[in-house]
C-alpha cells in the first residue's frame, strides 16, 4: 500500500511567494527522484477550533497562513530511497539553512503515514 509524508507549515503572508517558489523547486526535485505525487495547498476554509485545529497545531499568528502539503510514494521503503536522493540533491542546498527558510521550521509539523484507504 502507498505511503505519504504529510506537512503543516505556518507561512508568513508576506512570504507566500517565496514559499511557493521553494515548493515549486521541491516538487521538481521530489518528482525527479521518484515521488508519485507532490501537493502544496494553502488554507482557504480553515478556522480555529474549540480544542484543536490546523491553525492551533502550528500556533498560527495573525500574519501567517497554514499550508497543508503531502508527498506520495509507493511504500515506506520507496519513500526512504527517494528521500535519501532528495537530501543529497544540490538543487536543495540553498533551502537547507533554517535562517533562509520562508517559514518558522520549529512550528512545522510533519510525519510519515501508511495509506489505509484509497479511492
Amino acid at each position: 500500500m502507498s505511503y505519504v509524508d504529510g506537512f503543516l507549515i505556518p507561512v508568513p503572508k508576506r512570504k507566500v511567494a517565496a514559499y511557493k517558489k521553494m515548493a515549486t523547486l521541491g516538487k521538481k526535485v521530489w518528482m525527479d527522484h521518484g515521488a508519485l505525487d507532490y501537493v502544496e495547498a494553502i488554507a482557504d476554509d480553515v478556522k480555529p477550533g474549540k480544542w484543536t485545529s490546523f491553525p492551533q497545531a502550528v500556533k498560527l499568528k495573525k500574519t501567517e497562513v497554514v499550508w497543508f502539503s503531502y508527498i506520495v510514494y509507493k511504500s515506506r521503503k520507496h519513500r526512504d530511497a527517494v528521500l535519501k536522493k532528495v537530501m543529497s540533491d544540490k538543487r536543495l542546498a540553498g533551502m537547507m539553512d533554517p535562517s533562509k527558510m520562508p517559514f518558522d521550521g520549529k512550528r512545522m509539523i510533519w510525519g510519515g503515514f501508511k495509506v489505509m484507504v484509497k479511492a
